[in-house]
């Protein structure tokens, strides 16, 4: 009988809620106060923040691809909905967890990968306080907070169980497939055409450099996971349909840098599996450094000849790659480039600030190195560059804090892949390792890290890294079985 009493007790209260909260939605409603709506979904944020972080960030990873930027035209900020100010939450929720509780696992903020992106982060502060804009330096290193804590930190302790590394590729990755299912519809509505493979995209992602870009970054995870021997028949075949799909949307993406990072990709991939000595790839890429060096004049000359525009065809639109003398995509990048690096002559240690280059670069920009795409008002973006952005924005230090992280990177992944036995763990790490070589790849002509599409799975990707060398790659701890209790700071 209490129990009887107490269960109608609960749907009382269950009834009188709902009507309270519809009395209310019906009384803003009326007065077009309609962002009294979205008040239950901010409650189940919030308990999520709370009380189940893993999911919260599981929801991010899947609402990425999905996500629409707001206010891109205007004035103000620009905001990336809805996972921006979801990390913004999560990043506030633990830092204040750190910071009561404690118990954040010593060994990852040991680590050198850490320990590489505590200087990137101390550097971009110092330069903050430096900054020709400091109000605009400052809002860069929150909005780089806000995807390192989360996606980096918090992640890596999401993927102390093995299993949560390849649930976050699949949602991850199941978003991205239904923007490329409505990117090739739209396609398919254009005829086709090069010219309106640039935008089909829109909204969720601004251009077809940032989607390719994703989409290469999980190409070499899937075809690895197509060929796990140690999963099932079932998990495979879906990998390889997940690979077919990313590889039809990559070439009618008709982005030369992303088909370019996929053949270097599997260059190292090759590196990789035939276990081709370090010493050996130095004198290699030693060797290919001298001759280009000692032949540059010449070989910019065979590049000048080039007048082959991007192109729908196929052929013509890779021989466009070098293209260094009509294309006005690669040219405008040439002029990106210069511009950082005068940028960087004039204030080499500590450069004009985080964030500031769209700002500034357009004084450095030369008349002769203009093209019909560039503006003297100097507001068309960034500077096409992971490495030369920093050097202008950051001096010498932060250029090098970017080369510092990637080459630790690699040099951990490698190490891991030499000595541990589990094949799983090989196929994921490898995976994942040929997926950020891609961007990195891509980082050359292109930069994303300042965008949630792709701040979030690079930095997950490095995350998975860390815990795969912490927790799965060491005899003494339980491996990717599940066995080992996810403990710490997501509880």
């Amino acid at each position: 009988m209490p129990d009887t009493v107490l269960h109608k007790t609960h749907i009382r209260w269950f009834y009188g809620l709902s009507l309270s909260f519809l009395a209310c939605s019906l009384f803003f409603i009326t007065r077009e106060m309609y962002w009294l709506a979205a008040f239950p979904v901010f409650v189940a944020i919030t308990y999520l923040a709370i009380f189940s972080i893993d999911t919260l960030l599981f929801i991010i990873a899947g609402a990425t691809p999905l996500a629409v930027l707001i206010n891109r035209e205007s004035s103000g900020p620009a905001l990336s909905l809805p996972t921006e100010p979801l990390l913004f939450g999560v990043m506030v929720i633990f830092i204040l967890k750190v910071v009561f509780e404690g118990g954040f696992d010593k060994r990852i903020i040991r680590h050198p990968v850490s320990l590489v992106i505590f200087f990137q982060l101390i550097w971009m502060f110092i330069t903050s306080i430096t900054s020709t804009m400091p109000l605009v330096s400052f809002k860069h290193l929150l909005s780089q907070m806000w995807f390192i804590l989360p996606f980096y930190f918090l992640a890596t302790q999401l993927f102390r169980k093995f299993r949560n590394i390849e649930k976050f590729i699949w949602i991850y990755s199941i978003s991205l497939l239904i923007v490329i299912t409505y990117t090739i519809i739209r396609h398919a509505q254009n005829a086709w055409t090069q010219k309106s493979a640039h935008w089909v995209m829109a909204p969720f992602y601004n251009d077809h450099t940032a989607y390719a870009a994703a989409i290469a970054l999980f190409i070499p995870v899937f075809i690895l996971l197509s060929r796990d021997n140690t999963s099932g028949f079932r998990q495979r075949m879906l990998s390889l349909i997940t690979f077919i799909c990313l590889s039809i949307a990559m070439i009618l993406s008709y982005t030369r840098a992303s088909w370019l990072s996929l053949v270097i990709a599997f260059v190292v991939y090759l590196i990789y599996r035939l276990r081709i000595r370090f010493s050996i790839v130095a004198i290699l890429g030693g060797s290919m450094l001298t001759i280009f060096l000692m032949f540059q004049s010449d070989i910019f000359i065979k590049l000048e000849r080039n007048r082959q525009d991007s192109a729908t065809d196929f052929n013509k639109h890779l021989q466009s790659i070098s293209n260094i003398s009509t294309d006005a995509s690669n040219l405008e990048r040439i002029n990106r480039w210069h511009s950082a690096i005068r940028m960087w002559e004039e204030k080499p240690f500590l450069g004009w600030g985080p964030g500031t280059y769209q700002f500034n670069y357009a004084p450095f920009q030369k008349a002769s190195e203009m093209t019909i795409i560039s503006t003297n008002a100097g507001n068309m973006g960034n500077a096409h560059s992971e490495y030369l952005g920093p050097l202008s924005e950051q001096g010498v230090f932060g250029m090098l804090a970017v080369v510092l992280l990637i080459i630790t990177v690699f040099y951990r992944v490698t190490v891991m892949y030499s000595h541990s036995k589990d094949r799983k763990l090989r196929t994921m790490a490898l995976g994942i390792t040929l997926g950020l070589v891609t961007y990195f790849i891509h980082g050359i002509m292109n930069n994303f890290l300042d965008t949630d599409k792709l701040s979030i799975p690079v930095w997950a990707f490095i995350a998975a890294i860390v815990a795969m060398d912490v927790y799965h790659s060491r005899p003494v701890l339980p491996s990717h079985n599940g066995n080992l209790q996810n403990k710490g700071i997501l509880n």
